[in-house]
């Protein structure tokens, strides 16, 4: 016998609906339970913080940037997942190839069993990405990108550094562009993949030398350093080349000392850091022995003096900055904001043309621009919406408060650049000073000739 069913279509809709407002109310407390597991997730990551700074695209605000195509992306290169495969990088491809063969020609395995060794490491490989950035390439493509790619940039480097390109027949604007491609956040390799490669290479040796000559003589033209003493010893591996070349830029952190008491004692600062000035309280300007950007410091005689870095500015300049800045911005990778607070603090300083060519004129800045215009316009785009670490360089800054805040340099130095700071002025001066002890003397001396007759 059938059991009949004996509810009305009523009850068996206010069933219906009470099962759907259950199963939905279920739901809602699985969303709010994700949801309070996402704040506590958010949480002990921001108290553990991340290890290692994954590579990743260039943040999204620093995108919406003019010209952001032209300082950001690669010329003539791609290396890494993110602008792999573009076809206006073809001639770069056949130049990687020539690369990597010349390299692995001196490994101590052959093309297969090297690539098989880094193939093993891919999974470890694709941690040192963000997700978004290698999700739509296979481990076995991902892995033999990254093999050319890895050997062709250790090669360019060899090349580079022992004049080389020649031998392979690359021509040198690939040479050219090729090294500012290197440093690019978006094009950036793993430093312990290099390292991998490096290890099975017969001139092992050669390379890490290679790598630690070649970005320090990117920076060095006008220091009075070495570029081996410009090598600075990490705490650590670097995370890529960009992160090596920002180590050797900065150098080592410096103590911080002297903070302002309050925001009135910066304010009355503010108009005194600009060039112009320091120079109307008795501030020169003179380069620093080493180059290194954290290099400022301050230092009192009759006259203050700033040391400042030797700097030169080229072509490259703007999209290096740039990209070291984008760096220091990775939202998972905890700095000081070194490179940023530099720009920042030369930006104070620079307002106009004149500020450039009194730097130049001191030793500190060379340029190789068309004017000191558009140096002065170059760190004034640079430094456009950046916010610096407000405790790098404070005791400088508080070394010059305190030596705008002394009356007495303030007023003497005041009236030297008023009344002095043209050099003929300085001479007539002296001349008729000269004139008058003159006239004096002779006038005393006729005085007491005088007096001796009468």
């Amino acid at each position: 016998m059938n059991r009949i069913d004996s509810s009305d279509p009523g009850e068996t809709s206010i069933c219906a609906t009470e099962e759907a407002e259950t199963e939905s109310k279920s739901m809602q407390n699985t969303t709010l339970d994700a949801r309070f597991n996402m704040v506590t997730s958010a949480g002990d990551n921001a108290m553990n913080g991340c290890p290692t700074p994954k590579i990743q695209k260039v943040i999204f605000w620093l995108r919406d940037r003019k010209d952001f195509k032209k300082y950001f992306e690669p010329r003539v290169v791609s290396l890494g997942p993110i602008h792999h495969g573009m076809p206006k990088y073809q001639l770069g491809e056949k130049y990687k190839l020539v690369l990597a063969y010349d390299f692995i020609k001196s490994s101590s395995k052959g093309i297969r069993e090297l690539y098989s060794k880094i193939e093993e490491k891919i999974k470890e490989l694709r941690e040192c990405y963000e997700v978004e950035v290698t999700k739509d390439y296979n481990d076995e493509s991902l892995a033999w990108f990254l093999f050319l790619d890895g050997c062709a940039v250790l090669q360019y480097i060899y090349c580079a550094t022992h004049k080389k390109f020649k031998d392979l027949n690359i021509k040198m604007d690939f040479v050219v562009f090729g090294q500012q491609d290197i440093i690019l956040l978006e094009n950036q390799l793993p430093y312990r993949f290099l390292k991998w490669l490096m290890s099975f290479s017969e001139k092992k040796k050669e390379l890490e030398d290679s790598i630690n000559i070649y970005l320090p003589n990117q920076e060095s033209l006008h220091s009075q350093e070495k570029p081996e003493e410009l090598w600075i010893s990490m705490d650590g591996e670097p995370i890529h080349l960009l992160d090596l070349r920002r180590t050797t830029l900065l150098g080592k952190p410096q103590p911080v000392s002297d903070i302002f008491q309050t925001r009135q004692e910066f304010k009355e600062l503010q108009p005194y850091l600009k060039l112009q000035g320091l120079k109307r309280v008795g501030i020169h300007l003179k380069p620093s022995r080493k180059s290194c950007l954290r290099n400022i410091s301050f230092a009192k005689f009759l006259y203050g003096r700033l040391y400042l870095p030797p700097i030169t500015v080229d072509d490259t300049t703007k999209s290096k900055f740039l990209n070291l800045i984008a760096y220091e911005m990775c939202p998972n990778f905890q700095n000081d904001y070194g490179v940023t607070s530099y720009i920042c603090f030369l930006d104070e300083l620079i307002d106009e043309a004149k500020d450039v060519m009194d730097l130049r004129r001191a030793g500190i800045l060379y340029h190789f621009l068309s004017s000191d215009e558009e140096v002065a316009q170059l760190f004034n785009d640079i430094s456009k919406d950046l916010a610096a670490n407000p405790e790098i360089y404070i005791d400088v800054k508080s070394q010059i408060h305190k030596h705008f805040l002394n009356k007495f340099h303030r007023l003497t130095f005041q009236f030297m650049h008023d009344h002095f700071s043209a050099p003929w002025t300085m001479i007539t001066f002296f001349l008729n000073f000269s004139t008058c002890s003159k006239y004096s003397t002779d006038n005393f001396r006729r005085q007491v000739v005088m007096t001796s007759i009468c």
